[in-house]
């Protein structure tokens, strides 16, 4: 099924970005998508303003020559979708890649995860799309592997108490398996439960409660989550082979760890937006998650999600 009709790559025109461009070219020549490729630049000082004509021609082709030598490189034949570019220069590089998301109407947004000390986490710029890109955004790092051994794992949460939540946890499986079909074939899911209050239950300062009583709570939690998770993954009614890990912890230690262990290439999980709290868009376990990655990213919002910048 195709996805995506109307995809954004970001690039910065002056590094290496062959590999999360080839990826984006494979995903618009599988979608049948239109591909757009922004370019921003830092605004050149004043008294270098008269070489900007000269220096944007430089990044357009030098982009666009990247664009077909890395689509040569997919044996796919001669270029077969439609590609476009545009050169913007900016201070606040944020800003204008959403408004040419919105002024676009692109579903899927595609950039070169920026190089962290240590390799994992993610930069100020890419921090900020991910508060506030109105689209599922793709923060591509290097796979070594070949497209058919590519392993995709989405991140899920079966017990959303809104019915937003309920809708992107299914948007994340469908979403997943949509990529995981194009790649290996198979699709891991991940899903975190864990019993708060149990050392508070066991060490309570109001009266005891008897080990057996703590340990049918705990039982009974993890039961009621393993429910709901398995009930979500037979509505979303995948075609591919799936793996379904229940694991005990907080989402932000065992995801990570979960990812490193299992070498998974692409981490597919939701953004939870706080409507309604200005400056507050995305929620503090996705945040602390992140920050843990190694891999590429694939991160969506929630339904009725408002961007804080405009189009205009």
């Amino acid at each position: 099924m195709n996805r995506f009709r109307n995809i954004l790559f970001v690039s910065k025109g002056i590094e290496d970005e062959t590999e999360s461009l080839k990826q984006a070219l494979s995903l618009a020549s599988n979608n049948k998508a239109a591909l757009k490729i922004m370019v921003i630049y830092p605004q050149l000082p004043g008294e270098l303003k008269g070489y900007r004509g000269q220096w944007e021609s430089h990044l357009e082709e030098g982009i666009k020559q990247t664009a077909r030598s890395s689509y040569a490189t997919l044996n796919r034949g001669e270029l077969d979708i439609q590609l476009s570019v545009t050169i913007e220069g900016t201070t606040i590089p944020e800003v204008q890649i959403i408004r040419q998301i919105l002024r676009g109407q692109h579903d899927l947004v595609i950039k070169s995860a920026e190089l962290v000390a240590g390799g994992k986490g993610f930069k100020a710029l890419d921090m900020e799309l991910l508060r506030k890109c109105p689209c599922p955004l793709w923060l591509a790092r290097p796979i070594a592997r070949s497209r058919d051994h590519i392993r995709i794992a989405v991140a899920i949460d079966p017990e959303g108490q809104e019915k937003t939540a309920n809708d992107l946890a299914l948007n994340l499986l469908a979403l997943a398996g949509s990529l995981a079909a194009t790649c290996s074939g198979e699709l891991d899911i991940v899903s975190c439960w864990d019993c708060e209050y149990e050392g508070f239950l066991r060490n309570n300062p109001f009266g005891s409660i008897p080990e057996d009583k703590v340990f049918e709570a705990v039982i009974g939690i993890r039961q009621n989550h393993r429910q709901a998770l398995d009930a979500l993954i037979d509505k979303a009614d995948l075609n591919i082979k799936t793996q379904t890990h229940h694991l005990r912890g907080r989402p932000e230690a065992i995801i990570p760890e979960f990812v490193s262990h299992q070498k998974i290439d692409i981490l597919v999980m939701g953004t939870v937006a706080r409507t309604g709290i200005p400056g507050f868009i995305m929620g503090n376990t996705a945040e602390n998650l992140i920050q843990e990655l190694k891999c590429s990213l694939l991160a969506l919002k929630s339904a009725g999600f408002v961007s804080p910048i405009t189009a205009y």
